[in-house]
């Protein structure tokens, strides 16, 4: 058996009630704060710091692209790299494909 309460929604409130619109907002506005601060934000200043971690990029630097290749920067373009890899390898890779620095330790705690 299912109870219907969509209609309590769209009731006005009781005699004797004080209730105004923006009060029914509240709720919303509060879910869209926290879905701004716990998932937005994060996300854009992660964005931003690893954006200015690939403009920071020199020739020498050892990377590891999204993809999991180690290399090293031995060119740097516009929007591409040229980095050597294992058995003096060169490819081609776009700035955007590099994932972290390969000198940082993936889950360990320093």
């Amino acid at each position: 058996m299912m109870i219907k309460t969509d209609f309590l929604l769209f009731m006005p409130p009781a005699e004797g009630q004080q209730g105004s619109g923006w009060m029914s907002f509240l709720p919303l506005i509060a879910i869209i704060l926290v879905f701004y601060l716990f998932f937005i934000r994060p996300q854009m200043k992660k964005s931003k710091d690893q954006k200015k971690y690939r403009e920071g990029l020199k020739k020498g630097d050892k990377i590891i692209t999204i993809g999991g290749i180690h290399g090293k920067i031995i060119e740097i373009q516009d929007t591409t790299f040229t980095i050597e890899v294992e058995g003096q390898m060169k490819l081609k890779i776009e700035k955007s494909a590099v994932a972290m620095d390969s000198t940082q330790q993936i889950g360990t705690k320093q």
